[in-house]
Order: C-alpha cells, then sequence, then structure tokens
C-alpha cells in the first residue's frame, strides 16, 4: 500500500490526496509535524532532501516527492492525464505554470496571511508575490475563456494542481470576483465526481504561527 507522507493543511497534500481519491487508490497516511521540525529529520530528509510535504512511499520501498511530479506519476495510463503527445505536454505546461507562478505567489501569500507571518515579509517582496498572483489568475481566465479545463476539454491533473491553491486566493485577500471564466472553471472543478471539500485550515496545527526550520 502507498504511503503518504501529508500536513493535512497543505493544499501540496490536498492534490495528492485528491488524486488517489480520484483514483481509488488505499493509502495509508503519516503526518510530518513540519512547524516542529520533523521534515527536517534524517529519516524524513531520506524520503525528500528538502523536507517537505507530500512525498508518497511506493509498495516497492522507492520514494517520490513534490505534488506535482507525484500527480505525473500517479496519473499515467488514466484518464487525468491524456497519453498523446501533445495533450500530454500541455499538462506538463500548466504543471510547470502552477510550480512557477501559483503556488509560489498566491499560495505563499495564503500561507503567511493565515498563520501571521505577513507582517514579518518585507512590503516589497508581499507585493511583488501579489503582482505574480494577480498576473496569473488574469491569465488563467483568459485562457478559460476558450475551454472548459486548463489544459484542453477533459479535467485532468493540471486542473487539480491549479486548482489547489488558485481558487483559495481569496485567504490572501486577492479578489477572484472579476474573473468569471475562472470562477465558471473553480464550479466544473468541484462539481466533478469524487472532489474533495474538505480542507484543512492551519488553526488545526497550534504550532502552525512559528516559522518553518
Amino acid at each position: 500500500m502507498i504511503t503518504l507522507y501529508d500536513y493535512l493543511p497543505s493544499q501540496n497534500g490536498w492534490k495528492v490526496r485528491q488524486l488517489l481519491h480520484h483514483l481509488a487508490i488505499p493509502y495509508r497516511t503519516e503526518i510530518v509535524s513540519i512547524f516542529e521540525g520533523a521534515g527536517q529529520r534524517d529519516e524524513f530528509r531520506a524520503i525528500n532532501p528538502r523536507g517537505a510535504v507530500p512525498a508518497i512511499r511506493l509498495d516497492d520501498g522507492r520514494v517520490l516527492s513534490e505534488s506535482n511530479a507525484i500527480l505525473w506519476y500517479l496519473s499515467g495510463g488514466t484518464r487525468y492525464r491524456d497519453p498523446e503527445p501533445y495533450a500530454e505536454a500541455k499538462v506538463l505546461q500548466w504543471l510547470s505554470f502552477e510550480t512557477d507562478y501559483v503556488q509560489p505567489s498566491a499560495g505563499s501569500l495564503r500561507y503567511w496571511t493565515l498563520t501571521g507571518k505577513l507582517g514579518a515579509r518585507s512590503p516589497d517582496l508581499v507585493a511583488g508575490k501579489r503582482a505574480t498572483a494577480v498576473r496569473a489568475l488574469s491569465i488563467l481566465d483568459e485562457q478559460l475563456a476558450t475551454r472548459d479545463f486548463i489544459a484542453g476539454p477533459a479535467y485532468s491533473i493540471a486542473d487539480i494542481s491549479i486548482f489547489a491553491y488558485a481558487h483559495l486566493a481569496g485567504d490572501a485577500d486577492i479578489s477572484t470576483a472579476h474573473l468569471s471564466n475562472f470562477q465558471r472553471w473553480v464550479e466544473r472543478v468541484r462539481a466533478q465526481d469524487g472532489h474533495l471539500a474538505e480542507m484543512f485550515p492551519y488553526s488545526i496545527d497550534p504550532h502552525a504561527s512559528a516559522e518553518l526550520p
């Protein structure tokens, strides 16, 4: 059985939970208390050298980290990743967009806001991330004017990945109310069979207000 190394408030962890749920793959969970330094212990850094979640351990003992790499691996041969080379490359394009522009901006701002760390960041850093997030969300809205899902006509791991942090931009005081195509896409993702609506707030972890080690 797959082991998922997780931290419940992590939306990167949610991505993997979502795909495992869609695929009805049984797994066991091992919670990593990242704010208490568990991610930096030698035994976990052997699984993910960066000490971050999520990561998975396969039945044969091999390990894999980084949420989008895990989505790519698990989606092989499934309806969540079209095997046609161009379509597959488009999925990879949008996974890269999420990694480069969505999670580092909207995701970081949300994390800082919800854990009380925003005031400790420099105004220039916050402004830069906010500008990146606003631009990324606008690009998503433009792209979704011509198709139902971000990488093509069908729901894919690209939608799972981008949805994780993009639809929560409001938690970082970034409004998406004016992005009508984006808002309709959010509802389409939520309407997918097996959508995991439950997400976990940082408030469940009394250590979340601390800085990551």
